[in-house]
């Protein structure tokens, strides 16, 4: 079990566990100060509280969690444009599992945990595999 653990907890899941809650603080902040300090409309302020979570995301996975490789404009937009996939491809996932799952008799707070630990892990993996794989990792 103490083995399974250590190959699970390896520094980059810990650090992009720290800097999830990091972006959810973003996301609640961002939209709080925008909602509720300056009263803008709830919907427009959950826009732009996604948008800078999303991009406080990209800033940290790729220089802190995953130590992007990429190099020039081209790759690092391709590789940008990839996160950006991988994260409205698992928001898609959150909606439409989130509706699935508030049609069961569990409460819905649970379902919402649920589906965002499933989101968080699919995260997770879209980003070491798919939108932060190096050419170099291409070739192992």
């Amino acid at each position: 079990m103490e083995k399974i653990i250590k190959k699970i907890l390896t520094k980059e899941v810990i650090l992009y566990v720290i800097f999830g809650i990091f972006t959810t603080l973003v996301n609640l902040g961002s939209f709080y100060i925008l909602n509720s300090l300056f009263k803008w409309d709830e919907n427009l302020s959950n826009f732009i509280a996604i948008i800078l979570a999303v991009l406080f995301a990209y800033i940290t996975n790729k220089d802190l969690v995953f130590h992007s490789k990429a190099k020039g404009v081209k790759e690092k937009l391709t590789e940008f444009g990839k996160f950006v996939m991988g994260r409205a491809f698992t928001m898609l996932i959150e909606f439409f599992g989130g509706m699935l799952l508030f049609k069961t008799p569990m409460p819905e707070i649970i379902s919402k945990l649920l589906i965002t630990v499933i989101v968080v892990i699919l995260n997770f993996f879209i980003s070491k595999f798919f939108a932060f794989k190096s050419k170099e990792d291409e070739k192992k």
